[in-house]
C-alpha cells in the first residue's frame, strides 16, 4: 500500500439487479468462515446532504472531526470545489462549488435516488465481508481498509482508494444501467453492465489490486497486458468466487459464450495480425480496454477479448505451476515470452 496516495481507480459502475450470486460460486473454493473481517463504513453522501446549506463553514468543520483524513481530498481532488480547509463561508470554493452541487435541482436529485436505492449500507458491506475474507484467507497480513460511501455527481468515481487504509465507494454509480443520466454525461452503452450493484464487489476488488499492482502500458508489447489483465482477473476470481465469471468480466452470457466457442480463432487471429509482441500503444490498448467489439473480430466479439484470453494463459500457467500461490503469481514480474511458454497454452 501507498502512504497518502490518491490512487484512484475510476471504475464505472452501478445498479439495475439485486446480487445474484445464487448459483454460481465455486465448489473448489476455500472455506473462509472463520477468518475474522471487520467492515467499517461511513456514509459521507448522507452526512453532505444533511448539511444546512446556509451554514456550511460550521457544517464542514464538524464533517473534518468525523473524517479527517480524507474530506480534504474528497472536496478539492475527487470535486475540485478548490476549498482547500478554508471552511468559511465566503470562500468561492464553499459558496460556488459545495453550496451549487448541494442545492442545484440535478445534483439535489442524484443524492436523492441514492438515498432511496441505498438507505442503508449493510447488503454491500456483507458481500464485500465475504470477498475481504477471502483476500486475507490468499494475503494473510493484509489488513481490510475503512469504507467510505460517496457521491461524486456522476464523475466516474466508482471506487478508489486512498492512503493506506480508506477505500471510497460512489454510490452515485451503482444507480441501474437504466438510470437516465449516465447517457447525458457520456458513459457509453457498452458500460451498462458495469453500472449495476452486482458489480460493486468487482469494482472495489479491481481498486484494491490496482493499488499494489497498477496497470502498466508505457514500454509493454499486447501479450504483456494480456496476462497483467489474465492476473488481475484470476485474483478477482479467487477473491469473489461467488460471483459469476460473467459479471466479474462485465459480459453478456452471449459475449462469454461466444468467447469460449471461438478461443483458438481469438489466438489465431493475434498470432495472424502478428499483434501479441506489437508495441504501438494505439493498435493493440483497444483489446484489453472496454469498449463495444473487438476491433476486427465479429460483433459478438467483447472489446477486451485480449483479457479475457489473458486469463484463459494464466489460468493454464497455474495449472502448470500447481504449487505457486497466488500471492507468488501476481507479485511476479512478467516475461510474457516465458510466462506464455510456461503456460504451455493451448487454445480450445
Amino acid at each position: 500500500m501507498k502512504s497518502i496516495q490518491q490512487n484512484c481507480s475510476i471504475l464505472l459502475i452501478i445498479l439495475s439487479l439485486p446480487f445474484i450470486f445464487i448459483g454460481c460460486g465455486n465448489d473448489n473454493a476455500p472455506d473462509v468462515s472463520k477468518i475474522p473481517v471487520e467492515i467499517k463504513s461511513q456514509r459521507l453522501d448522507k452526512d453532505l446532504y444533511a448539511l444546512d446549506t446556509n451554514q456550511l463553514g460550521s457544517g464542514l468543520a464538524s464533517l473534518r472531526s468525523k473524517y479527517p483524513e480524507f474530506l480534504n481530498f474528497y472536496l478539492d481532488t475527487v470535486m475540485g470545489f478548490s476549498i482547500n480547509n478554508n471552511y468559511t463561508d465566503s470562500n468561492p470554493g464553499v459558496q460556488k462549488g459545495l453550496r451549487t452541487f448541494l442545492t442545484h435541482p440535478d445534483y439535489r436529485g442524484v443524492f436523492d435516488t441514492v438515498l432511496a436505492r441505498y438507505p442503508d449500507e449493510s447488503r454491500i458491506n456483507e458481500t464485500l465481508k465475504k470477498g475481504f475474507q477471502y483476500v486475507k484467507h490468499y494475503f494473510p497480513e493484509y489488513k481490510e481498509p475503512r469504507i467510505i460511501y460517496l457521491v461524486s455527481g456522476l464523475n466516474n468515481y466508482g471506487a478508489l482508494t486512498y492512503g493506506e487504509d480508506i477505500l471510497g465507494i460512489g454510490l452515485d454509480m451503482f444507480l441501474g444501467a437504466d438510470y437516465p443520466y449516465y447517457k447525458s454525461v457520456g458513459i457509453p452503452e457498452y458500460f451498462s453492465r458495469q453500472l449495476n450493484e452486482n458489480y460493486i464487489p468487482i469494482a472495489v476488488m479491481r481498486t484494491v489490486y490496482r493499488q499494489d499492482h497498477p496497470f502498466v502500458v508505457d514500454g509493454k508489447v499486447l501479450l504483456d497486458m494480456m496476462i497483467q489483465s489474465g492476473k488481475e482477473m484470476y485474483y478477482i476470481g479467487k477473491v469473489l468466487p461467488f460471483t459469476e465469471e460473467r459479471v466479474r468480466l462485465a459480459y453478456s452470457a452471449e459475449q462469454l459464450q461466444w468467447c469460449e466457442e471461438n478461443e483458438a480463432m481469438i489466438y489465431d487471429f493475434f498470432v495472424r495480425k502478428e499483434l501479441l509482441y506489437e508495441n504501438n500503444l494505439q493498435k493493440v490498448i483497444r483489446y484489453v480496454m472496454d469498449g463495444p467489439s473487438a476491433t476486427g473480430m465479429p460483433a459478438e466479439s467483447p472489446g477486451n477479448v485480449g483479457a479475457w484470453l489473458g486469463l484463459q494463459i494464466v489460468e493454464a500457467y497455474m495449472q502448470e505451476h500447481p504449487d505457486m500461490t497466488l500471492e507468488q503469481l501476481v507479485s511476479a514480474p512478467i516475461d510474457a515470452q516465458r510466462f506464455l511458454l510456461e503456460s504451455k497454452y493451448k487454445p480450445r
